[in-house]
């Protein structure tokens, strides 16, 4: 299937508004301004068509500089790495894609994953530049997200998550917790960690929920159902290692790993396995269930 022509958003791409400065040329102010990205590149990149104006066009290669132009700009990483996981579309249909994401896959485009993202294989797949994921998960969790086919019906469906009209069940591995009753609810306020991309429990109201219920024991280890009311990031992995039972292979909680290289044979054992909804645009009741299995 052809590469997809590109259409300029906020979720696929990065949007500049030229700042104030002595620049003859766009291009000479994108220099300047990431000046890790050679003019070479800069230049490449505008030929392909992956510069952008307001209206989505391409821009010229001698665009006069303007201060306060707007401007779109798709991130490349030379030479990224491919992720060896494989993604299933699970359901398709004019409105709404629902893709079983493996573990270690991002879901969009950040730091050193652009292409390798299931949003950027899923737009090649199905040939539509309008996909927009719905909510996100962790990179290192698996399991389901939905993404919006459709900018009419886009704020339909993007409505279930602030009004708590969708039901979330996640499953996770982690240690045997005998001294504490179950099911239970788990509830704290989640506030920025150290180092930058972790999350920890802090002092004030609770701003988190999460019902918790054991599935399964083996041993030392149990199965456990996570129900969010909330979707704070990292909810899960924080409240389970808050209660004592870091989820198995976590590389963030309940100690940062240093140093951790993705290892495939041991893979987060947190899984997003059903969603369930009514359909704004259809009526019709909605569950998906991941076809991925935690394995003890």
């Amino acid at each position: 299937m052809s590469e997809p022509a590109f259409i300029a958003s906020e979720r696929q791409a990065s949007t500049l508004y030229l700042p104030p400065g002595p620049w003859l040329t766009v291009v000479d102010c994108l220099c300047e301004r990431f000046n890790a990205i050679s003019r070479e590149q800069w230049l490449d990149r505008i030929a392909r068509g992956r510069v952008l104006d307001g209206e989505g066009q391409p821009i010229a290669l001698d665009l006069p500089y303007r201060e306060g132009l707007r401007i779109h700009y798709f991130r490349e990483v030379p030479n990224e790495v491919p992720i060896p996981v494989q993604e299933t579309i699970l359901y398709a249909d004019a409105h709404l894609v629902v893709a079983d994401k493996p573990h270690f896959l991002p879901v969009t485009p950040a730091g050193e994953y652009v292409e390798q993202t299931l949003l950027r294989r899923l737009i090649r797949t199905l040939d539509n530049p309008n996909l927009v994921p719905l909510h996100r998960i962790d990179r290192h969790t698996a399991g389901l997200v939905l993404f919006s086919a459709n900018k009419d019906s886009r704020s339909a469906y993007q409505a279930l998550f602030p009004t708590r009209k969708i039901d979330k069940r996640y499953e996770a591995i982690a240690c045997a917790l005998p001294g504490l009753e179950f099911p239970r609810v788990h509830t704290s306020r989640l506030v920025d960690g150290e180092p930058f991309f972790r999350m920890q429990e802090g002092e004030g109201p609770s701003n988190t929920e999460t019902r918790i219920e054991v599935c399964e024991r083996k041993g030392d280890l149990w199965r456990y159902g996570l129900y969010p009311v909330t979707g704070k990031k990292h909810q899960l992995r924080v409240h389970m290692a808050a209660l004592g039972a870091g989820i198995c292979n976590d590389p963030f909680y309940p100690e940062v790993i240093k140093d951790a290289v993705d290892d495939y044979d041991r893979p987060l054992k947190l899984l997003a396995q059903g969603l369930r909804f009514v359909d704004p645009v259809t009526g019709e009741e909605r569950l998906f269930e991941s076809r991925i299995r935690l394995e003890w």
